[in-house]
């Protein structure tokens, strides 16, 4: 059950509406509300302890983003993100977040560096002990902080968002034992090149990183475990 938006989430930078918003949008994306069910505003608005305008307004702007469809005489209904979505996202981080890397690569200081090394040593340590749920924080804790170092605020945005939507198939990808090893030696591998200033690699590196992901989450057996629309 969803629980209603707390004081502590009241002192956030977002507006009512905002914090709103992404408590849906996080339910979506979690699966919460899956795809073709009805958001009933009346439901959502006593749920989340705020009348039906912010939640009204929420919906709107989820609509914007394609996460949800209005139709005539039955409401808004949640569209979701479908296997397609998943492959054109990856698809497009495959070309971007080598440039994103690149930049914080450029950018990067020793401080930084260490920060990714110990997010490379916590995920050996939780992969050795199968924490799964960690392991999963660790790989949004290590992209979050090369979109952050790349100090690109567009870039940040674009990738932090496509990071957000795909975060059901990450987290079942990287409930494989054999590609969490692989993704933390590729996480490793690109951290060596950044501290070799090989700016090049570093692109290169990621961009392959993202194209193996997007191999392994296209498993017909991760898609229909999710129950991802076509």
């Amino acid at each position: 059950m969803t629980s209603p938006i707390t004081s502590s989430e009241s002192s956030d930078n977002y507006s009512l509406r905002g914090r709103v918003f992404h408590r849906i949008r996080e339910d979506i994306l979690r699966g919460k509300y899956k795809q073709n069910e009805a958001l009933i505003e009346i439901k959502i608005s006593e749920e989340l302890g705020v009348s039906r305008t912010p939640v009204r307004e929420a919906i709107r702007q989820l609509e914007l983003e394609g996460l949800v469809t209005s139709i005539p005489n039955k409401g808004a209904i949640v569209t979701g993100i479908s296997s397609k979505d998943i492959e054109d996202i990856y698809a497009i981080r495959s070309l971007i977040e080598g440039l994103a890397a690149r930049w914080a690569a450029q950018n990067i200081t020793d401080e930084q560096i260490s920060e990714l090394e110990e997010i490379v040593y916590l995920s050996e340590f939780h992969l050795s002990k199968r924490n799964f749920d960690q392991l999963y924080e660790l790989d949004n804790r290590y992209h979050e902080k090369l979109y952050e170092i790349s100090n690109s605020k567009i870039l940040k945005h674009v990738l932090s968002d496509f990071h957000h939507y795909v975060q059901r198939v990450r987290k079942a990808s990287l409930s494989s034992v054999e590609r969490a090893e692989k993704s933390i030696l590729e996480h490793k591998a690109i951290l060596e090149a950044m501290k070799s200033g090989d700016y090049q690699k570093v692109e290169s590196l990621t961009n392959n990183h993202i194209i193996n992901t997007s191999k392994n989450v296209a498993d017909k057996r991760i898609m229909e475990n999710l129950k991802l629309d076509e």
